[in-house]
C-alpha cells in the first residue's frame, strides 16, 4: 500500500513538476490551440525575360521569335499549334513557377500580349492572329480552344477549314 501511495504522489509531482517547469520562450498556455496563421505576402518579382529567339523548323531565324510565324501563308495548321507550344513554353520561362496562363481564349491571350502582372508580352498585341475580340484565331478566323490540362500542358485546338469543332478535319495538339 505505501508503494502505490509513493507511486501516485511521484506521478503527481511529475505532472506538477511538467507544467510548473517551461522554458523562457513557451507560451503560458502550454495546451492553447494557435490562433489561425495566414501565410505572409511575398511580393512577386517580376521574370527576367531572356533575350532570344526561338527558331521553328521552316521559319527564317531573322524573322523567328516567338509566335512570328503564326499564321503565316507558308506555314501549316498544325505548325501554327506548334508554334503556340513555343509560346506557352515561353511564358513558363519567363513567368516561372506560375505554369501556363489560365482561362478563356480572350485571357490567354491577354497574358500571352502583355496584359499581365509584369507587362510582358510573348507575343504583340496586334499580332495578325489576334482578332478584334482579343482571342487568338487559327489560320480560317476561328477562335482557337485551349483546355489546360495541368499546369505545364494545355492542349490547343482548331476547328479546321470547315470551321466548326469536333469533325474530322480537327486540328489538336497535346504536348
Amino acid at each position: 500500500m505505501a508503494a502505490r501511495i509513493a507511486a501516485v504522489l511521484l506521478a503527481v509531482l511529475a505532472v506538477a513538476f511538467f507544467f510548473w517547469w517551461q522554458p523562457e520562450d513557451a507560451s503560458p498556455e502550454p495546451f492553447a490551440i494557435a490562433p489561425e496563421m495566414s501565410a505572409p505576402r511575398v511580393p512577386v518579382e517580376p521574370p527576367v525575360i531572356a533575350e532570344r529567339s526561338f527558331v521553328v523548323e521552316g521559319i527564317d531565324p531573322i524573322v523567328g521569335r516567338v509566335g512570328a510565324g503564326l499564321n503565316a501563308a507558308e506555314g501549316t495548321a498544325r505548325g501554327d499549334l506548334l508554334i503556340l507550344q513555343e509560346v506557352l513554353a515561353a511564358w513558363r520561362t519567363n513567368a516561372s513557377g506560375l505554369g501556363n496562363p489560365v482561362g478563356d481564349n480572350q485571357e490567354i491571350t491577354a497574358a500571352l500580349s502583355g496584359q499581365n502582372q509584369w507587362k510582358f508580352a510573348i507575343i504583340p498585341s496586334d499580332h495578325p492572329a489576334i482578332n478584334e475580340r482579343g482571342e487568338l484565331c487559327d489560320r480560317w478566323g476561328t477562335r482557337l480552344f485551349f483546355h489546360q490540362q495541368s499546369g505545364d500542358r494545355m492542349e490547343i485546338q482548331s476547328a479546321g477549314p470547315d470551321r466548326e469543332r469536333f469533325t474530322d478535319d480537327d486540328v489538336i495538339v497535346i504536348p
